[in-house]
C-alpha cells in the first residue's frame, strides 16, 4: 500500500499517435441447422449479452466536399449568420506544442486583421452589435459569427479577412499565450475542479493518445511555441478540403457564392488527417489530482463505440437522460444524490461527450469525436461524502441496467425530451451546428429521428439496448482533492463509507444507505495513480 500511494504519476500529453483501427475479419456466420423431424418445441431464449469489446477502434467520421455549404434560410430573421466548421483540432497539435491549434484559433478570431489592430477590430464590432468567436475541440474548430443584415456587407470583410488577412502581430502572440498559459496554471490547475476531473478523466481514458491532452495546451508545449509556428500551422489545418461553410437566417444565392468566392483564397490541401489508434476498453482504474481545495469532484465513464448513427445511440442517449439530464432536476442522480441526501449541487450522465455551450443548459455543437466517451458527473462534494458519492452514482447506474425505467418514469421522461429535444435546435447557429454535425456522422435531421426514435421506444426496447452497451465494471474514474493519499486509501481498501443527516430521514432511504456505503467500486488497486495538480499538463 505505501508504494502504491507514494508514487505520483505525472501525466502526459506527448501526443501518441499510432496508426488506424483495422476492421475486424467477420467469419461467416454458420447456417443453423434444419430442425429435425418429431422435435419437441423448445422455449426460446434471450440472446447472450455481446462480449466487451478489448478496444474501441477509429471508425472514421464521414467527410463532407470540400467547401461544403450548409444553409438554414430563415427570410423573416433580420440576423445572418455564419458558421466556418473545420475538421481540424488539438489532435492536429504536433508533439511537444499541445495547445496550437487553440492559440492559432483564438490569434486569428482576436488577433486582428491587416487593415485593423485587435482593438480597432473591436471597436468595428461593437456599433454593429456583431458577434465573431472561435471555439476548438479535440477534432473540429469552429469561427462563428452574427450580424444584422444591415451591417452585412461590412461584417463580411472582417469575418472573411480575420481567416484570410489575419494581422498575426508578435505582441498579439505573446498576449494570448500569456493568456493560454495562464488558463492551464491558474484556470485548469487552481480554479475550476470540474474542469479539471472532466480533464484528468479524459488524460486518463486516452492515455497515449491524441485526446489526452488539454484542448488549451500543456504548460510546455505553449512555452516552446513561436510565431512561426502559429503562421505554418493555420496554412496546415485550415484547409479548403477540412472546411463546411454554414449559413443561416435571410440567405441568397449571392451571399452563398460571395462566401465560397472569398474563401476559395483559403490553401486547397495542407496536412495529412491525423491517423487516430484504437482505444484499449480497459476499466477499473482511477485517477487522483491533489490540490489545496475544499470539496471532491468526481468524473467517471469510459470510452465506448457507441456514437450517434447506431441503432442503439438514442435509447442509451434517453436512458441516461432520465438517469441524469445536465442541469435538470428531474434526473435520478439528482434527485437520489442531492434532493434526498443534499450531498452537491448536483450530478449528470452523458451519452456522448458533454462540453456545455455557454450560457445555456445545452451541450455544444461541433464537438463531434471518432472515439466517443460515455460520462458520468459529480459535481463537488464535502470530501468525506466522496466515497459515498461515487458509490451513489455507480449504484444507480448498475440498476438503470439491471431493472430498466419503470413504464410512469419512463412516459414521464419521454414528454420531457420530445420537447426539450426542440429547445436545443432554437437558434439559427444551433440549427446550423446540427445539420453540419449531421454531414460528419451520417445522420441527416438528427434531432427530427431522435423524436421519432422516442415515439417508438418501450421500457423494454430501451433496456434491451442498454444490457447491450452500459457496462458499470467499465468505469474509470477521475478524483480531485486535496486529501488525495486518504482518499486513494480508501478506494484501495474499500471500507464501508457510510454518512449522517442532520434531520431525520426515511427508513427506506437508510436501508438504501446501508447498501450504497458498502457498494463495490469496479477499481483495481494496482490501477490507482495520483498526480499533483501543479504538473498536471506540465508536458
Amino acid at each position: 500500500m505505501r508504494s502504491l500511494l507514494s508514487r505520483s504519476l505525472v501525466l502526459s500529453a506527448a501526443l501518441g499517435l499510432g496508426g488506424c483501427a483495422t476492421p475486424s475479419q467477420n467469419a461467416p456466420a454458420p447456417q443453423a441447422e434444419a430442425p429435425k423431424p418429431q422435435a419437441e418445441p423448445q422455449q426460446a431464449q434471450a440472446p447472450a449479452e455481446p462480449p466487451a469489446p478489448a478496444t474501441v477502434p477509429a471508425v472514421p467520421l464521414k467527410q463532407p466536399a470540400p467547401m461544403q455549404v450548409v444553409v438554414q434560410a430563415n427570410p423573416v430573421s433580420p440576423i445572418v449568420s455564419f458558421r466556418l466548421v473545420f475538421h481540424s483540432g488539438s489532435v492536429d497539435d504536433p508533439q511537444g506544442k499541445e495547445g496550437l491549434t487553440a492559440l492559432t484559433a483564438d490569434l486569428l478570431s482576436e488577433g486582428g486583421t491587416q487593415s485593423l489592430s485587435s482593438a480597432q477590430l473591436l471597436q468595428a464590432l461593437f456599433p454593429m452589435a456583431a458577434e465573431l468567436d472561435a471555439s476548438t475541440d479535440k477534432e473540429f474548430t469552429v469561427f462563428s459569427g452574427r450580424v444584422h443584415k444591415d451591417f452585412l456587407p461590412r461584417f463580411l470583410d472582417i469575418f472573411t479577412d480575420v481567416m484570410l488577412k489575419p494581422r498575426l502581430s508578435p505582441q498579439e502572440f505573446e498576449r494570448l499565450r500569456a493568456r493560454a498559459l495562464s488558463g492551464v496554471r491558474n484556470g485548469l490547475r487552481s480554479e475550476n475542479d470540474e474542469l479539471l476531473g472532466k480533464v484528468a478523466l479524459d488524460a486518463l481514458l486516452y492515455e497515449g493518445h491524441p485526446y489526452a491532452h488539454f484542448v488549451g495546451g500543456t504548460e510546455k508545449g505553449l512555452e516552446s511555441l513561436t510565431l512561426d509556428d502559429v503562421k505554418a500551422h493555420a496554412a496546415r489545418i485550415f484547409t479548403q478540403d477540412r472546411l463546411v461553410i454554414g449559413l443561416a437566417g435571410p440567405v441568397d444565392d449571392a451571399l452563398q457564392k460571395t462566401v465560397v468566392s472569398r474563401l476559395s483564397a483559403l490553401p486547397a490541401t495542407g496536412a495529412p488527417r491525423v491517423e487516430l489508434p484504437p482505444v484499449p476498453a480497459t476499466g477499473g482504474r482511477a485517477l487522483v489530482v491533489q490540490k489545496p481545495t475544499l470539496s471532491t469532484a468526481v468524473s467517471m465513464g469510459y470510452v465506448t463505440p457507441l456514437r450517434r448513427g447506431d441503432p442503439d445511440f438514442f435509447p442509451v442517449a434517453f436512458a441516461l437522460s432520465y438517469l441524469g439530464e445536465h442541469r435538470q432536476s428531474s434526473g435520478v442522480l439528482f434527485n437520489e444524490l442531492r434532493e434526498k441526501r443534499g450531498l452537491n449541487y448536483g450530478d449528470y450522465a452523458y451519452a456522448e461527450h458533454f462540453i456545455e455551450q455557454p450560457g445555456t443548459t445545452y451541450n455544444r455543437t461541433n464537438v463531434a469525436r471518432t472515439q466517443q466517451d460515455l460520462t458520468l458527473w459529480i459535481r463537488p462534494v464535502v470530501p468525506g461524502n466522496g466515497m459515498f458519492a461515487t458509490r451513489g452514482t455507480v449504484h444507480f447506474f448498475d440498476r438503470l441496467v439491471k431493472q430498466g425505467i419503470p413504464q410512469d418514469k419512463f412516459e414521464l421522461s419521454r414528454g420531457f425530451l420530445l420537447g426539450y429535444t426542440r429547445l436545443w435546435e432554437q437558434t439559427d447557429q444551433r440549427r446550423l451546428g446540427y445539420a453540419i454535425d449531421s454531414l460528419f456522422y451520417g445522420t441527416p435531421g438528427f434531432l427530427e429521428q431522435y423524436r421519432a426514435a422516442l415515439a417508438k421506444m418501450t421500457p423494454e426496447s430501451v433496456q434491451t439496448a442498454l444490457r447491450r452497451q452500459l457496462r458499470p465494471e467499465a468505469l474509470n474514474f477521475a478524483f480531485v482533492a486535496q486529501d488525495a493519499q486518504e482518499l486513494a486509501k480508501l478506494l484501495e481498501e474499500q471500507p464501508p463509507t457510510p454518512i449522517s443527516y442532520a434531520s431525520p430521514k426515511a427508513p427506506a432511504l437508510l436501508d438504501e444507505d446501508k447498501a450504497i456505503s458498502a457498494w463495490p467500486l469496479p477499481i483495481r488497486p494496482e490501477a490507482i495513480q495520483v498526480v499533483p495538480a501543479q504538473s498536471f499538463m506540465e508536458k
